[in-house]
């Protein structure tokens, strides 16, 4: 829906003049996320770490004009601007997200609980998008903020809602309430999670059930709702409160439940009518989970067919537990996000379930959200440990260590216990030679910031590195904005890891010297970029469907080629209840490669047109000879193509987009066709394809290693496998720590490639191994084993190393392998 911004002013009393009637059809809270600027709104939120205030700038420069503020603001600075003033922005929020509920009349499910919310709310999902057009909270945005965002997304075209609620303390879900307003009413599991902010349990179950206080239909566990029939006088009369529980009196009754071979099956007893659910998991909480879905189905009228047969097909909810290899051939298992005992329990059996002969490491962090005094969480948490056959717990938190003090002092030959009051302590102290041959859990809260953990213990080292002069990046940065104009906007090249060089690393100083677009190959490169703290805008250049929801996760915009991905990625948008994602479009106009054909814009247009999920930022092409002099008539043919494309593609679309088709090469040899952007690649990272006797870039990469060994060699011996390196002479052969399993290319076996020691070269003799090379240094002085060889760099340009090797650049810089570390530096 569009609200006016004078509708909008009203609706959350605001103090203010405003200069313009903008209609809104977006709310941003992120100013990384802006979309569609002149229609967003932005709600300036404070909060502990970071003022939303501080933002307005950036926003400001982004376009977006419309600002929700509790300080005021200088309108000189910000021209054309409407800032409404309000008291608490936060609160200001949750207005507006009521008022848009209002505007709704379908059925609302409202789910709140201690465990298990959002994986019902996914379920239901599962179970019901055939029949309802759904809008639901993405992923597990129940806070004070994640509910008013949910909210929003309420449109005329939903016929069923499903929001999840959580609080923390008292009061927050009378607030909660009135923005969801729910009529039908679940409660999940009632455990221990998110206790701290209450006095009891029995006051936590009545804060939780004030999300019902206006339902029609209340469904629960039984064990849950007993000895609570007196809170029960707070809600409407109204209300139905349906239980379900193996014992006869409830209203749903639970019968011959049974597991195994991964399937567990029951019986579901309602109004004298037998349901017989299977499903694919057997651990309590699906079951439980499973369950209370059920219950929900049948309530709405389901055929207890059609439910059995959806129940077979539930898929399980992605939980952020991942598991991959460590250091020093210990197995890692990141569990980095929350720390309450549901989870950790979760956690202690998947470390147990490796069934792996390591000894098992638990590092851990003090629990925030627990209501159990500490003096008995802790000790607790130890005795499960123990019984979980834990050999080494490190506690790190004040309250932790405080509580297992007297504990770590014990002589026990079956744990170790190590304390530390804060993350940076246990990282001063940190030595990779202390984790060997361990199964390793790392459990924490997300303040204590145990990703900075999980890093050095996944660290790869490696004699051989590639060492990234970030000085030389901005200085090559430079050279190529020297070429366009002012306005000519700028995507960076980061895929297949920055062309080996790094890709965290070299998108943050892109970020700071202020590009503004990055393109990667593939999601995961782009979540890996966010994980580190990227901000700027990621065009995903080969998305695929399993990559969808880590695009909307990660915010990273795809690159659509085909009429298939556009669908597929239009229907999942629609699942997900997402609208004008922005996405990018490829043409194809020569290269044969991806792309819609230029005879297709017509039908590309009006298959955009008819849908709301996408919202077009880019059209772009690749051009197959830029570099080549020889091709330019078939890079003037192309961009030709590919203007008329554009021209028919924003006349059929209404509204205008970026355009670009430069690469390195044609922003020196082809000004013409810089339009409104240019893509900048390899000729970032030091090697330029255009021949240009102008252009002044700088090595970025330095491929070093070191000498392993030293041989005297008899004329007529051979090196290495094959026979093939026969010796001439007397010689003094170098064995060097780097063979093709680092990237260094076989081609270069016998003599073809060289490398620099002691500033002279010295070349390959015999052919390259796995992980070492030999090298003839007899006309070198004074070698010895340590000193340090170049494979390329500033002395040996990757130009001329890919020439030896009879390919390209990319070639070599992109097949370094990732066990070589990067080292990173600034002049």
């Amino acid at each position: 829906m569009v609200y006016s911004i004078k509708n909008i002013f009203n609706i959350i009393g605001a103090e203010g003049t405003l200069t313009n009637d903008h209609e809104i059809e977006n709310i941003l809270i992120d100013s990384r996320k802006v979309h569609t600027p002149s229609s967003s709104l932005f709600f300036a939120l404070k909060g502990p770490r970071r003022d939303g205030h501080q933002f307005i700038p950036e926003l400001y420069k982004k376009g977006v004009r419309n600002f929700v503020v509790s300080e005021t603001a200088d309108d000189t600075l910000f021209p054309d601007s409407n800032f409404l003033l309000v008291d608490d922005t936060q609160v200001a929020l949750q207005q507006l997200a009521a008022q848009h509920r209002s505007q709704f009349d379908y059925p609302v499910i409202g789910i709140t609980g201690s465990n298990g919310k959002t994986i019902v709310k996914e379920w239901l999902y599962q179970l019901l998008h055939s029949d309802y057009s759904i809008v639901r909270s993405p992923k597990s945005y129940n806070s004070q903020v994640g509910v008013p965002l949910s909210v929003w997304q309420m449109d005329k075209q939903h016929n069923l809602a499903l929001f999840e609620a959580g609080i923390s303390q008292q009061g927050e879900m009378l607030r909660l309430e009135r923005i969801i307003r729910p009529t039908i009413g679940i409660l999940t599991n009632i455990g221990e999670a998110h206790s701290e902010g209450f006095v009891d349990p029995h006051h936590k179950f009545r804060e939780k059930l004030v999300l019902f206080r206006n339902s029609k239909v209340l469904i629960a566990r039984d064990i849950d709702m007993e000895d609570q029939k007196e809170f029960l006088s707070l809600l409407s009369d109204e209300l139905s409160v349906l239980t379900w529980g193996y014992a006869e009196k409830n209203d749903f009754l639970i019968r011959n439940t049974s597991s195994e071979a991964g399937l567990t099956t029951f019986i579901l007893d309602h109004k004298g009518k037998e349901l017989a659910v299977s499903i694919p998991f057997t651990d309590d909480a699906s079951i439980e989970n499973a369950i209370t879905c059920s219950c929900l189905l049948l309530q709405l009228g389901l055929a207890p067919e059609q439910i059995a047969a959806r129940m077979k097909l539930l898929q399980p909810v992605n939980m952020r537990l991942e598991m991959k290899n460590g250091i020093n051939d210990c197995l890692l298992i990141n569990d980095s996000y929350s720390a309450d005992l549901s989870s950790l329990q979760i956690a202690l059996n998947f470390l147990e379930q490796q069934q792996t002969k390591l000894k098992k490491t638990v590092i851990i962090s003090d629990f925030l959200q627990s209501a159990i005094p500490d003096e008995e969480l802790y000790p607790g948490i130890l005795e499960n440990m123990r019984k979980h056959q834990v050999s080494r717990v490190i506690g790190i938190g004040e309250r932790i260590a405080a509580s297992l003090l007297h504990e770590s002092m014990k002589a026990d030959k079956d744990m170790r216990i190590e304390l530390y009051p804060e993350t940076s302590a246990f990282l001063k102290e940190f030595k990779s030679s202390a984790f060997r041959d361990e199964a390793i859990l790392v459990k924490g809260a997300r303040v204590f910031t145990f990703e900075k953990i999980v890093r050095l213990l996944e660290e790869k080292a490696h004699q051989t590195v590639l060492e990234i002069n970030l000085n030389a990046i901005a200085h090559n940065l430079k050279e190529y904005q020297g070429k366009c104009k002012p306005d000519t906007r700028i995507m960076a090249m980061v895929k297949a890891f920055a062309y080996g060089s790094g890709g965290a690393e070299i998108a943050a100083i892109l970020q700071f010297h202020k590009v503004d677009w990055l393109a990667v190959a593939y999601a995961d490169e782009g979540v890996e970029l966010r994980k580190a703290g990227i901000t700027l805008p990621i065009m995903v250049m080969n998305p695929d469907e399993h990559a969808f929801e880590s695009l909307v996760e990660y915010d990273l915009e795809p690159e659509l080629f085909s009429f298939s991905i556009l669908q597929s990625f239009d229907q999942f948008l629609k699942k997900e209840g997402i609208e004008n994602f922005p996405v990018h479009i490829e043409l194809e106009t020569g290269m044969n490669r991806l792309g819609f054909a230029a005879h297709e814009m017509e039908k590309l247009a009006t298959t955009i047109r008819d849908t709301i999920s996408f919202k077009v930022r880019t059209v772009f092409s690749h051009l197959a000879a830029s570099e080549d002099p020889k091709e330019d008539a078939f890079t003037m043919q192309q961009a030709s193509v590919f203007n008329q494309a554009v021209q028919k593609l924003r006349s059929g679309l209404g509204y205008d987009f970026l355009v670009h088709i430069a690469n390195s090469a044609a922003v020196i040899r082809h000004p013409a066709l810089h339009m409104n952007m240019v893509r900048l690649g390899i000729g970032l990272y030091g090697v330029d394809s255009s021949g240009s006797k102008t252009l002044n870039l700088l090595p970025v990469a330095t491929l070093r290693s070191t000498v392993a060994q030293l041989k005297q060699v008899k004329a007529g011996e051979s090196v290495s496998y094959n026979r093939k390196g026969i010796v001439q002479r007397d010689s003094l052969i170098a064995t060097i720590r780097l063979g093709y399993a680092d990237g260094y290319p076989r081609k270069l076996s016998n003599g073809k490639g060289k490398m620099i020691i002691h500033g002279k070269e010295a070349p390959v003799i015999g052919t390259i191994c796995m992980d070492m090379t030999m090298l003839d240094v007899t006309d070198i002085h004074s070698v010895k084993e340590g000193d340090e060889v170049i494979v390329f760099g500033s002395p040996l340009p990757v130009h001329q190393l890919a020439a030896w090797a009879e390919t390209i650049p990319y070639e070599i810089m992109t097949g370094i392998s990732q066990r070589v570390k990067r080292i990173y530096f600034e002049e």
